[in-house]
């Protein structure tokens, strides 16, 4: 005959084992949906917070930039910003603003050549590369990584996590790289922010002109606009 004592050593370790069934189901409900201690891209961050990040991918533009900046610190938004590293070795003193303004330094590769198109090694390389550029002109270290056109073959993510980085794409496009109109850039923006959101932009002149009008529309749906660290953390 079992006894009760007997029973309650069989059925404690089930109700452990359950408990911690339950708490691993409850904790995956709460990570973001990619990007997590993985190799897949970060498309948003982590919803519940009523957070979204602004991204601005520098490999030219750099004459629109100190507006920017100007319009950034007059709402008081802190974004990310991907330089590439033959853009901050060229344009240092402005890569230099930049950080001093606040803002979080990404890494965007080298040369803005094509990830997919470079094997497993030369992406190493050219990320490590543009990150010793970051290191010695701003002596910062980069943690996240936009690869180029936001390609994202195997060999591109790989590289990015070996080498600790996190990669980050984005969930809205601003495409303003096309040079559309600042309302057409403003609606394409409103038609899809949502909490957890990473808009992706770069430094236009219909960017600079659509920027404040985005924020106060992002502010005015209850989002805060923080770097994409925060975003994702």
């Amino acid at each position: 005959m079992v006894t009760f004592k007997e029973k309650k050593w069989v059925i404690f370790p089930l109700v452990l084992v359950l408990f911690g069934v339950l708490c691993f189901i409850y904790r995956e409900d709460l990570s973001p949906a990619v990007g997590q201690n993985s190799t897949e891209p970060y498309y948003e961050g982590i919803k519940g917070e009523n957070q979204a990040s602004l991204c601005l991918n520098v490999d030219w533009g750099e004459e629109y930039i100190p507006e920017i900046l100007k319009i950034l610190k007059k709402e008081d938004v802190k974004i990310t910003c991907f330089l590439t590293g033959r853009w901050c070795e060229k344009n240092p003193d402005m890569a230099k603003e930049i950080l001093k303004s606040g803002m979080e330094i990404g890494n965007h590769g080298l040369k803005h050549k094509s990830p997919n198109a470079m094997n497993y090694d030369e992406n190493l390389e050219d990320i490590k590369e543009s990150e010793a550029i970051f290191n010695r002109v701003l002596s910062v270290k980069t943690m996240l990584f936009a690869p180029a056109a936001g390609e994202i073959e195997n060999q591109v993510l790989d590289a990015a996590k070996d080498l600790g980085y996190k990669t980050i794409l984005w969930s809205v496009d601003t495409i303003d790289w096309q040079k559309p109109t600042p309302e057409v850039i403003v609606e394409r923006v409103d038609s899809k922010i949502a909490d957890g959101s990473i808009v992706l932009m770069h430094p236009t002149e219909n960017t600079v002109q659509a920027l404040p009008q985005m924020i106060k529309n992002i502010k005015g749906q209850g989002l805060n606009l923080v770097p994409v660290s925060e975003l994702i953390s």
